[in-house]
């Protein structure tokens, strides 16, 4: 029988989590633990085998997260949570970038099953519903869990929250503010939460008898520098917006840098909310209103996931749905008369 690192951890006295510090060589770990670490290791004749992780039956301990090489803001905060759930398990989180391009993360993903042999994937949008990765991992009977799904729900597991109701409250409370003109950037077409987030403003203005002005829509690409085109065609076209409800918090902060080189004030003369929280949200001035994921909690939640299904062998499918919060911070108001 294989000699595990729980097997490791028991023989020590110790969690699986202190022992895998101690084989990564991490320093805030006692010189007492690191002497029962090695004895129980040099006891149980524990070897990393790396070349064993293709035999049948084994396990690597790896969990891989794939990420677009233009990261988003709130991937810090997912990997965090998902790295302390990984420790936690005694496993090690893998980050695998992969270009834009068709395939392309389908290419990065495919590679990593051969040469990694990963207990689990980890998915965030867009490609957690990309056809082509989920084939690859489908076809390996590799684990996987995705973030925010919008199709196929059958196919994984999966961890989301509700985006169209958290777009729809935070609509609505622009609009008890007295914004009747507010328009709305979704982000990119491929990105699950988009259509979910857009169904939620439009549902807030159908609520409360408003038609929905095309006009005040636009299409954002969810990053800073790649909106302000479009942020700068909306605030200074015939009658602009009162209030702008962002995709994210990046095309939040890109509206708010634009409304002060218009020479607006935010917000006297522009309302601006986004979502998901990320600590950029936190470090603007003023304070930016947000929808608040619990970007971390989802991670660890995820990484938890993943790990159950690699160690029963099994790809049991399981949906979890976390809440949401409205952080109504400084940067919206009543709309000027």
């Amino acid at each position: 029988m294989t000699t595990t690192i729980k097997d490791v951890a028991a023989r020590a006295g110790l969690s699986v989590m202190t022992v895998s510090r101690v084989l990564n060589g991490e320093r805030h770990v006692s010189a007492e633990a690191r002497a029962k670490v090695q004895d129980a290791i040099e006891a149980l004749d524990f070897r990393r085998n790396t070349f064993a992780r293709g035999l049948p039956g084994s396990r690597s301990f790896l969990i891989c997260l794939v990420i677009p090489e233009m990261i988003p803001a709130y991937v810090a905060e997912f990997q965090h949570g998902a790295i302390e759930s990984c420790r936690a398990k005694g496993y090690h989180l893998v980050v695998l970038p992969y270009e834009t391009g068709a395939d392309a993360a389908a290419g990065v993903v495919a590679g990593a099953v051969a040469s990694l042999r990963p207990d689990g994937f980890l998915l965030l949008p867009p490609i957690t519903d990309d056809q082509a990765v989920l084939d690859v991992l489908d076809r390996s009977e590799t684990p996987y869990v995705r973030m925010a799904p919008l199709t196929e729900l059958e196919r994984a597991s999966s961890i989301s929250m509700d985006d169209a109701e958290a777009a729809r409250r935070m609509t609505a409370a622009l609009l008890d503010l007295g914004h009747g003109r507010i328009g709305f950037f979704t982000g990119p077409p491929d990105h699950a939460a988009s259509v979910w987030r857009l169904e939620g403003y439009r549902r807030a203005l159908q609520e409360r008898g408003l038609a929905v002005d095309t006009r005040l829509v636009r299409e954002g690409e969810g990053v800073f520098d790649g909106d302000e085109t479009e942020v700068v065609a909306l605030l200074t076209g015939p009658d602009r917006p009162s209030a702008i409800f962002a995709f994210n918090d990046e095309i939040a902060l890109a509206v708010m840098a634009v409304a002060y080189r218009l020479g607006l004030s935010v917000p006297g003369d522009l309302s601006v909310a986004g979502f998901d929280d990320s600590e950029l949200s936190r470090l603007s001035w003023p304070a930016l209103t947000t929808v608040r994921q619990p970007i971390f909690a989802m991670a660890g939640a995820a990484a938890e996931l993943v790990i159950a299904q690699a160690e029963a062998g099994t790809r049991r499918i399981e949906h979890r749905r976390l809440d949401f919060d409205l952080m109504l911070r400084d940067t919206i108001g009543a709309p000027r008369p």
